[in-house]
């Protein structure tokens, strides 16, 4: 008992020297001891909430610091470091992500109660003018914050708000070039917003919330008529309670969606790539949506994006003026209500129409797909001193798709869309206006080109597989009558009988195994024994094919042990090593080459002077699967999230 007895006594004269030396305990009367009017409310717990979330901010924020490298080959790579490799750092990363997009909320919140309370009036206005400054420099913050992965989603969606700001008269190149740097986007946009996010604005923040608290404590809460009449309550402790339990409510539902979604982290920024899914973040939505109004549009960004804005927050600075009329204070809360009502209604139009576009939908799967891909790379081979980005630039599973719907997708399909999921579109004027409408496709879909699948149509099925020729006009009309069309038509009811089954898969086989694709293997000796007769000599179980495939198409079958045919000449497509690596590649090069169409037969131009050889590469890897695959990727390259 003494013993406590002493320890007690050591820790009180510990306090007590502290107080003596700085008053400390005063102070903590004071801020527990505060008057409320009308005693504790749940209403009063936003500025807490804010104050909290806040320092959620500042201390994830010194943690994600530690591990961040603000370059443009080291902060794409910093941030995958922070989210895959780090002990817990998807959870601090993740912390401070949902802990940014709660405190805009909060703010919405703390500035309807302001408002609905009058807390802006006499003599209230400074502090309410502070708070409209603290206001702007949580959106600075959010702005900031936005490009500092390097992922293509931040990049372009801070690039926009950069050229926003190039279009302030007088000073607007001025002031863009300060933002970012220089006259170009890159390495110093990203060291100078750096620098705002984890210097300048905190410090600003911290600097004017002191004064925000001050000037609150000065004039006391905003009570209404009816509280006025109450028992005054203390900040300690009811208020505290609630003001603790809203917090704990906050940080539980930032945990909750840290835990569920998790930051995102699109593909390293490529500011050669073109990104359709650039939207900005869903608070700066409505202004995006508004922009979009062709009206807006016809009078300007720098009317849309500044002249109005700024309207809106001078009629908001004004209302500690507005309110001290008859009918002011009723005007500032309607306004305040328009404004959030046009403004959820903007960013409903906004999600509404990005929800219905297929192709936005599929940008944005694409470029979390990019993220996916970037990581698994960089964990699978490491990252290059040349950054992150490389990994992609060097990868089919990323570039093919976009060399396909680059060069090939005027023409073709793949599985119905352009290679990227997106619908191929183009303009038509209709009743006097110019609308977009889906191109119809000239070429067949190559979406399984060379699959045991796609050979099986092919015999059977030819007019189906190759229908979207009938677009491109006589050509292609002569293509669907051709010979081959004839011979499908001839031999499919043969090869289509039950007793043929076996026949019709050793066929397919025996051809699907010429290119020795990976994805299409382990291929059936047996099944390709079969083939192989049937190729040559047109012998089913049941029945005999018209004409031999030998009699058209020269082939060195894969084991190379004789060859099959010398075929017909120009304008029959040899098969040695069909649909394989090799093949695919001389025939993109040049499909009027006698070994394949010849020049009378041929329908598609030659790439040969279109594609570098490491596009050509990485568009056929891609188109026959041969990349690494993790588990995320599935055999054919289809996406597996």
């Amino acid at each position: 008992m003494r013993c406590g007895e002493e320890g007690s006594g050591r820790m009180n004269g510990m306090l007590n020297w502290l107080d003596d030396r700085t008053g400390y305990k005063n102070l903590v009367h004071e801020t527990l001891n505060e008057p409320i009017p009308g005693g504790a409310k749940w209403k009063y717990v936003w500025g807490s909430t804010l104050s909290f979330v806040f320092m959620v901010q500042v201390i994830t924020g010194f943690f994600l610091w530690g591990a961040y490298s603000p370059s443009t080959l080291t902060a794409w790579e910093s941030v995958y470091y922070i989210q895959n490799v780090m002990s817990y750092g998807w959870l601090v990363r993740g912390i401070h992500h949902f802990a940014a997009q709660a405190m805009m909320i909060l703010l919405g919140l703390h500035f309807m109660q302001v408002i609905i309370a009058g807390a802006y009036k006499a003599p209230r206005e400074v502090n309410f003018w502070l708070g409209l400054v603290l206001m702007q420099i949580v959106l600075g913050l959010s702005l900031t914050g936005y490009l500092l992965p390097w992922d293509q989603k931040g990049y372009y969606a801070t690039k926009v708000a950069t050229n926003i700001v190039g279009v302030t008269p007088m000073i607007g190149p001025q002031l863009q070039q300060l933002a970012q740097g220089g006259t170009s986007y890159g390495h110093h946009t990203l060291t100078r917003f750096f620098a705002l996010h984890a210097g300048i604005l905190p410090a600003l923040m911290v600097g004017f919330l002191a004064l925000h608290i001050y000037v609150f404590r000065r004039h006391g809460i905003t009570v209404s008529k009816s509280d006025q009449a109450k028992p005054a309550g203390t900040f300690w402790p009811d208020q505290v309670l609630m003001d603790a339990v809203a917090c704990l409510g906050v940080l539980a539902t930032i945990l909750f969606f840290t835990v569920w979604k998790g930051a995102e982290l699109t593909g390293p920024a490529d500011a050669s790539e073109a990104y359709s899914a650039a939207r900005p973040e869903w608070y700066f939505l409505f202004l995006f949506r508004f922009l979009k109004f062709e009206e807006v549009d016809k009078l300007g960004l720098v009317f849309g994006a500044l002249y109005v804005p700024g309207a809106i927050m001078g009629v908001i600075a004004l209302m500690p003026f507005i309110g001290k009329w008859k009918l002011g204070h009723g005007f500032n809360v309607a306004f305040t209500f328009a404004l959030l009502a046009g403004a959820t209604f903007l960013t409903a139009i906004a999600l509404k129409e990005d929800g219905a576009d297929k192709n936005y939908q599929a940008a944005v799967k694409a470029a979390e797909f990019e993220g996916h891909r970037a990581a698994e790379l960089a964990k699978e081979f490491g990252i290059p001193p040349t950054g992150a980005l490389s990994l992609l630039k060097e990868d089919p599973r990323i570039q093919g798709p976009k060399l396909f719907a680059r060069h090939c997708s005027s023409c073709h399909r793949h599985n119905g869309h352009n290679g990227l999921e997106q619908i191929v579109m183009k303009e038509i004027e209709e009743n006097g206006q110019k609308i977009q409408v889906e191109e119809p496709a000239t070429a067949a879909d190559l979406g399984e080109f060379g699959s045991r699948a796609w050979i099986t149509s092919l015999l059977t099925n030819y007019s189906q597989t190759f229908a979207p020729l009938k677009n491109a006009g006589e050509n292609g009309e002569k293509f669907l009558t051709g010979e081959m069309a004839e011979w499908v038509k001839d031999n499919s009811p043969t090869l289509l009988q039950p007793e043929n089954a076996d026949s019709l898969k050793g066929l397919v086989e025996f051809l699907a195994a010429q290119g020795g694709r990976r994805e299409l293997q382990p291929f059936d000796p047996a099944l390709i024994a079969a083939g192989r007769e049937i190729f040559k000599g047109g012998k089913l179980a049941q029945g005999t094919l018209t004409s031999n495939c030998s009699d058209c198409h020269a082939m060195k079958p894969v084991d190379g042990t004789e060859s099959l045919g010398d075929g017909a000449g120009p304008g029959y497509p040899t098969l040695t090593g069909y649909a394989g690596k090799q093949w695919l590649q001389d025939f993109v090069k040049n499909p009027a080459h006698e070994s394949f169409y010849g020049v009378e037969r041929n329908l598609m131009p030659p790439f040969e002077a279109k594609l570098s050889q490491k596009e050509l590469t990485l568009l056929i890897d891609w188109m026959i699967g041969d990349y690494f695959r993790s588990n995320h990727v599935e055999a054919g390259g289809e996406r597996k999230e």
